[in-house]
């Protein structure tokens, strides 16, 4: 496989090619031979290139607002994002790929990818060329950290324990859907409350949903 056009893409040529393809693989393409254990370190890479960064950027902010800029910019969804932005999903071999099929890439393959590249340079080049591979990707997100968004989830967490001294209780009411494209729906409620319910694509999502639906009643309460 010719990953010569990633490699100009990312600005990182590696000396071992076969931990970039490593990277690239997808257990159900290779069971033995796949991205699971490179991601498990990507993942912790990328997320000491960022803590150091945030202490960097922001070395009078307080512990909680960092942990949520923080949150922010580790996750999975970030992880898509840059995925995409350098067209990962063209280089992945999943078994689609391994049968000739239509080559669909879900996102949590997508993203989970993206760890394991970080973890592939951080073997091959070390940490100061992964770093700049980071910073440079993820350079807008670290701009937009300034505006950290506190998501439903905590809203509904610090109303609860200002208000009750409780946290929500959150229940899982059912999965439904296709293995590949479940449906999870979730319900959330206070001290003294109804239930309120959220779907979405995964249970935290699904939570997030709740959650929403149970902030714009608070008023209520």
């Amino acid at each position: 496989m010719d990953l010569s056009s990633l490699e100009k893409k990312i600005k990182v040529n590696f000396k071992n090619k076969d931990l970039l393809i490593k990277s690239l693989t997808h257990k159900s393409f290779d069971k033995e031979n796949n991205n699971e254990k490179i991601e498990f370190l990507g993942d912790r890479v990328l997320g000491l290139v960022m803590a150091k960064k945030l202490l960097e950027i922001y070395p009078n902010e307080k512990e909680g607002i960092l942990d949520k800029k923080f949150a922010a910019l580790v996750n999975k969804k970030t992880c898509l994002l840059i995925a995409k932005k350098i067209n990962l999903q063209k280089y992945i071999l999943t078994f689609n790929v391994k049968n000739k099929k239509s080559a669909i890439i879900e996102d949590k393959v997508l993203s989970d990818s993206c760890e394991a590249l970080i973890g592939s340079i951080y073997l091959d080049k070390g940490f100061s060329v992964v770093e700049k591979f980071i910073l440079d990707l993820w350079s807008d997100h670290i701009k937009d950290s300034i505006n950290t968004h506190i998501d439903a989830k905590t809203k509904l967490q610090e109303f609860s324990l200002k208000k009750f001294k409780k946290l929500p209780i959150y229940k899982l009411i059912s999965n439904t859907g296709p293995r590949h494209k479940p449906l999870f729906k979730v319900g959330v409620k206070l001290i003294n409350t109804k239930l309120y319910l959220g779907e979405g694509k995964s249970k935290k999502d699904a939570e997030q949903n709740a959650a929403i639906e149970c902030l714009k009643n608070i008023k209520k309460i």
